[in-house]
């Protein structure tokens, strides 16, 4: 993409209504646009960010076994009251009524649906187990929306729903998403802690917060700290194999948020210089509920006793537009965002410093088809910009690799290349700094 034809307009000035790091810098960045409170246009380049982290979430969930579908905004009022949860959500859901008298809502969460679509087709224990997810837009209406896209009112999420004939497997199911989001948020940079949670209107008596470490997350969490060692699930996991190990280990060391804090067992647990308080951002969260939904929705398969019962179900969410945010208040500094590779919008800036210049445009273009057929998505600055406005803007989106072109590089033969994370500068040939982008 050439910056000349692209839509990105930045700020110099941070909006007085931005309080938190990641809300300031995506506005400043050109990635947000505020349409009303709570309520945000995803301007390009924040679009593209936006499918990055939802492309590894659902590259995730499907490796686990879950199988996508798309459920629409709108539901039914009827479904929530099968459920009894129309009237128990609150003023957080927003409810409206169509031309025909029909009585609907915006979707804040898919446990009805999802259990009214299963329970028309699915009917015997041999077809299952099952987990359907969706990454779809859902509203709650927050009463006070605020630190842009983490707490806001309209978002992107993705939420799977299993499926299972008894409590046994539907633990099996619990196992395979909760490896499966340590593995979606380690792909994106974030190193997210699994911690016991309240269950609060989804139900049931299992749960587990993933929280990122932030400055500025909404609540304290305690932990031990080494916690933060264990290692990730590699590429390899076997999700049909027994995951119960790697759950022990994530959840063997203390770790939960304060609501469920036991300050007793905590201090009973953890060693005095293993115990950690710090602030955490929830990113995604699981339950297991058991029959909570299927039961009074009649959600029903025939087992190999030919007894009808209940299917035993979990949901797990991921909240995709939130974690754009998230993984700004981990990366940043005082000149701007640093993305991680592998959600960054785009994989390298090429800077021009002076366009015009036979030298440098033809440079500029060797550079741009080369990363360009190697898949690193270049962003090439050939705007008559000032250097240091483009030095500037770079730093501000954050992009991982800036190749710098200038006239008096090029007499020497030379370009800089400055990586965005330790910021460290070199000085190298053009071939060079191209096969240090590519790898």
């Amino acid at each position: 993409m050439r910056l000349s034809r692209y839509f990105l307009p930045v700020l110099k000035q941070t909006p007085a209504e931005a309080q938190i790091p990641s809300h300031r810098l995506m506005l400043r960045a050109g990635m947000l646009r505020q349409e009303a409170a709570g309520i945000y246009a995803w301007l390009p380049l924040g679009h593209r960010v936006l499918k990055k982290v939802e492309q590894i979430v659902r590259e995730e969930m499907d490796r686990a076994g879950a199988i996508e579908l798309l459920m629409p905004t709108l539901q039914l009022a009827d479904l929530w009251r099968e459920s009894g949860r129309y009237d128990d959500y609150g003023k957080e859901m927003l409810r409206i009524t169509d031309r025909h008298d029909r009585e609907l809502l915006f979707g804040p969460t898919n446990e009805e649906m999802i259990t009214e679509i299963f329970r028309a087709y699915v009917h015997s224990y041999k077809d299952l187990p099952k987990n359907l997810y969706h990454i779809q837009w859902k509203f709650r209406d927050e009463q006070r929306p605020r630190f842009g896209v983490m707490r806001g009112r309209e978002f992107l999420m993705k939420d799977a729903y299993s499926f299972d004939l008894d409590e046994e497997s539907g633990r099996k199911s619990y196992n395979q998403m909760f490896v499966a989001y340590l593995r979606t948020f380690a792909r994106m940079g974030l190193k997210a802690i699994p911690m016991k949670a309240e269950t609060g209107p989804i139900g049931g008596d299992l749960s587990h917060e993933f929280i990122v470490l932030a400055e500025t997350g909404e609540s304290a969490v305690f932990c031990d700290k080494r916690v933060l060692d264990l290692p990730i699930p590699g590429f390899d996991v076997d999700y049909r194999g027994d995951l119960q190990p790697i759950i022990d280990q994530w959840t063997s060391l203390y770790a939960a948020t304060e609501d469920v804090h036991d300050v007793a067992r905590y201090e009973r647990e953890t060693a005095p210089e293993n115990r950690m308080t710090a602030r955490g951002i929830e990113v995604g969260q699981v339950f297991f509920f058991g029959d909570k939904y299927s039961k009074p929705m009649k959600a029903t398969v025939t087992g190999p006793d030919g007894v009808d019962r209940a299917v035993q179900m979990g949901s797990y969410g991921v909240g995709v537009s939130r974690l754009a945010g998230a993984i700004i208040e981990a990366s940043h500094d005082d000149d701007g965002i640093i993305w991680p590779d592998p959600v960054a919008p785009f994989g390298a800036g090429i800077l021009n410093l002076k366009p015009g210049d036979a030298a440098c445009d033809a440079a500029c273009e060797t550079a741009y088809a080369a990363l360009s057929a190697a898949g690193k998505e270049p962003l090439l600055d050939d705007t008559d910009e000032r250097p240091g406005g483009k030095f500037a803007t770079m730093d501000l989106i954050g992009l991982p690799w800036q190749l710098i072109i200038g006239p008096r590089g090029l007499a020497e033969g030379t370009v800089e290349l400055k990586r965005r994370a330790p910021g460290e500068r070199k000085t190298l040939s053009l071939e060079s700094a191209i096969q240090a982008i590519t790898g």
